[in-house]
């Protein structure tokens, strides 16, 4: 499609699932990406899959809870680009579903760290390349906070805390030109597959709840939606939260 030709695209946590798919599309999109990723691995596989596209990459190991990570990850990515024009962040880490009694201070500290505290990371760190020549960021937050479904005080809490961010930003940042959106997703992911082989019954009613009755494509579904933010046509949406979970959760 080429809307996205000589865009640079800073994804984290493009070693797998829901941030692959995403890397991907943008590429087929016309878009280099920066994998960050914290495992080195999976990051690199990305990359080559990138390549197999007839793109550049690069990955950059980090933690998005380490400030100091962050800052050499976008200095890498900036160094070998020479901008950073798109920033997805879709790196957290996710605890087992627990009770709101038994939901710990290190859940809390782990899954908003990841969560939370790396979009604010990643956010400020890329501000400063974003707003040379306007820029997208696309946060990834989802229906557990909006609905508030048992078992996730502390990723829904991050969460909501990354829609709040992304409507801050977006009050702020409009007049630089750079556009933060959030989209809530639901996709069939490894872990999803997983879950689901291990969950079958409750799986079932998983998709019963869903209108169009599946889960969404990391790649056709959700990297879609997130290549259509990055890109031109959506030039004039910003603050806003797409819900791109086969109408599982239709807001009012």
């Amino acid at each position: 499609m080429d809307k996205l030709t000589g865009k640079v695209a800073f994804v984290t946590g493009a070693g797998r699932g829901i941030g692959r798919g995403i890397a991907l599309e943008l590429a087929r999109d016309g878009a280099s990406i920066v994998v960050a990723e914290l495992d080195p691995e999976s990051g690199q596989r990305t990359v080559r899959e990138v390549e197999a596209l007839g793109m550049r990459a690069i990955a950059v190991a980090m933690d998005v809870q380490r400030r100091d990570q962050v800052e050499r990850g976008v200095a890498a990515a900036a160094a070998a680009f020479g901008s950073i024009d798109i920033l997805v962040n879709n790196a957290q880490i996710q605890r087992q579903q627990v009770e709101f009694e038994r939901t710990s201070v290190d859940d809390m500290e782990v899954v908003l760290g990841s969560g939370l505290m790396g979009t604010f990371h990643c956010m400020q760190a890329c501000f400063p390349h974003l707003r040379r020549r306007g820029g997208k960021i696309i946060n990834i937050a989802s229906a557990a906070g909006l609905v508030g479904y048992a078992g996730w005080a502390s990723y829904a809490a991050a969460k909501e805390g990354i829609r709040a961010l992304t409507k801050v930003a977006a009050h702020e940042w409009g007049k630089h030109k750079i556009h933060v959106n959030v989209i809530c997703p639901l996709a069939e992911t490894p872990s999803m597959k997983e879950w689901s082989a291990n969950n079958p019954e409750l799986a079932k009613v998983m998709i019963e709840s869903i209108p169009l009755a599946h889960f969404g494509h990391p790649e056709k579904d959700i990297g879609r939606a997130v290549a259509f933010l990055a890109g031109p046509d959506s030039d004039f949406i910003t603050g806003m939260t797409m819900m791109v979970d086969g109408g599982q959760t239709i807001l009012h």
